[in-house]
C-alpha cells in the first residue's frame, strides 16, 4: 500500500467532520470526490440560495468553512493537507484540490479542535460578555493570518452601527417576496438532508434580545433569559473582493469558531449585514483598513446545560464520491 495516499474510508472520516462546519441557512453547498490520492471540493449549484446570496459569495464561504475543518480533521487523523485554491480559475465551481501527506504531528490541542466540529452550534440567544473567566482566545489573530484574512475586534461603541446594518439590512427585505418564501423554506423546519429546525432557532423573546441578528422566524431554543445580548462581534475581512478570498474568509471563519468553542466561548456567525451593498457598506466603515467584509462572529457566553439542538447534517454517500471526479462547471 501507497503510505502517502490515505485509504478511502480515512478521507470518508475526514469529510463526514468537514460537513459538520456552519453553512448558510444548513444548506450544506459542497460535494466532494476523492480519485488517485486526490480530493476535491466542488460548491453543489443546485444549493445556491438565489435570493439571500445570489452572487454565491456565502455559498463559497461556506464551502471554506468545511475546507477547513476537513484540514482540522485530517491532522487529528495524522494527515496533513497540500491545499490548492480555486485551481481553475475564479468562475469555476471547482475550489480546492487536496493531495495528502502522512507527516502530521498533532498535539493536544488539535484533539481538542476536533472535538469542538462535534460540539459547535450555532446558538442564536443573547449571550452574556466574554470575560475574564472566559477570555477571547489569543491563538485568534495567528489562526486567521494563516488564511491571509483580517481579524476585527469590534468595540461596544460599534453596536449602533451594527444594529442600523441589521435593520437596513431587513428593512430592505421587508416586502422582498422571493427573499422571505427563501427565509422560511430553510429556516423553522428542516429535513434529514439540511436546514434549521425549530428548536435551533431562537424563540420570540430571545430573539428580541438580539438586536443584531438575522430576523428568523421564531423557534423553540431551551433557555429563556430576561438578559439582552452582550456579545463581543468579530468581523473577518479580506483586501480584495474574490472568489478565492471569500474561500480563505471560510476557512478563517471555521478556525474562530473552532477556537472559542474549545475557549468554552458560545458562537453564532452572522452574515445578514454583508449580503447587501447598504449594510456592508456600514461594517466597512467600522474596520480600520477599510478592507471588505465577509463575515461576523458573535461570541460570548450562555448556559452549556441548554444547548440548542444542532442542526441535521446530509449523510455523508450524497456528498463524497470515489474514483468519479467531476468535470468543473
Amino acid at each position: 500500500m501507497n503510505s502517502t495516499i490515505p485509504d478511502e474510508n480515512v478521507v470518508r472520516i475526514a469529510v463526514d467532520l468537514a460537513c459538520r462546519a456552519p453553512s448558510v441557512h444548513n444548506s450544506q453547498p459542497w460535494q466532494w470526490t476523492y480519485a488517485d490520492g486526490q480530493l476535491d471540493l466542488y460548491t453543489e449549484h443546485g444549493r445556491v440560495l438565489a435570493s439571500t446570496d445570489p452572487t454565491g459569495r456565502q455559498l463559497v464561504v461556506s464551502c471554506g468553512a468545511a475546507l477547513n475543518h476537513l484540514q482540522t480533521a485530517l491532522t487529528a487523523l495524522r494527515w496533513a493537507a497540500d491545499v490548492q485554491r480555486v485551481p481553475d480559475g475564479p468562475r469555476s465551481g471547482h475550489l480546492a484540490t487536496i493531495r495528502f501527506r502522512h507527516d502530521a504531528r498533532p498535539q493536544s490541542h488539535d484533539f481538542d479542535l476536533l472535538a469542538a466540529i462535534r460540539h459547535r452550534h450555532s446558538d442564536r440567544r443573547p449571550f452574556g460578555p466574554v470575560s475574564v473567566k472566559t477570555p477571547l482566545p489569543a491563538a485568534l489573530d495567528d489562526v486567521v493570518r494563516r488564511q491571509d484574512v483580517h481579524l476585527t475586534v469590534l468595540r461596544q461603541e460599534a453596536r449602533p452601527a451594527l444594529a442600523r446594518a441589521t435593520e437596513t439590512t431587513a428593512a430592505a427585505r421587508k416586502y422582498d417576496s422571493a427573499y422571505q418564501a427563501e427565509l422560511h423554506w430553510w429556516a423553522g423546519h428542516s429535513t434529514a438532508q439540511g436546514g434549521i429546525p425549530a428548536e435551533a432557532l431562537a424563540t420570540a423573546d430571545n430573539r428580541d434580545r438580539v438586536d443584531i441578528g438575522r430576523r428568523f422566524p421564531a423557534g423553540r431554543d431551551a433557555g429563556a433569559t430576561t438578559e439582552t445580548d452582550r456579545s463581543t462581534v468579530l468581523v473577518l475581512s479580506t483586501a480584495t473582493d474574490g472568489r478565492g478570498e471569500w474561500l480563505r474568509a471560510g476557512e478563517a471563519l471555521s478556525a474562530v469558531l473552532l477556537e472559542a468553542t474549545v475557549g468554552g466561548l458560545s458562537t453564532c456567525p452572522l452574515t445578514h449585514m454583508t449580503e447587501l451593498r447598504q449594510g456592508r457598506e456600514i461594517i466597512r466603515e467600522l474596520l480600520p483598513d477599510r478592507g471588505f467584509p465577509q463575515a461576523l462572529i458573535r461570541v460570548g457566553t450562555t448556559e452549556k446545560k441548554s444547548a440548542p439542538r444542532q442542526t441535521p447534517r446530509r449523510p455523508v454517500e450524497s456528498v463524497f464520491s470515489v474514483g468519479r471526479r467531476r468535470i468543473p462547471r
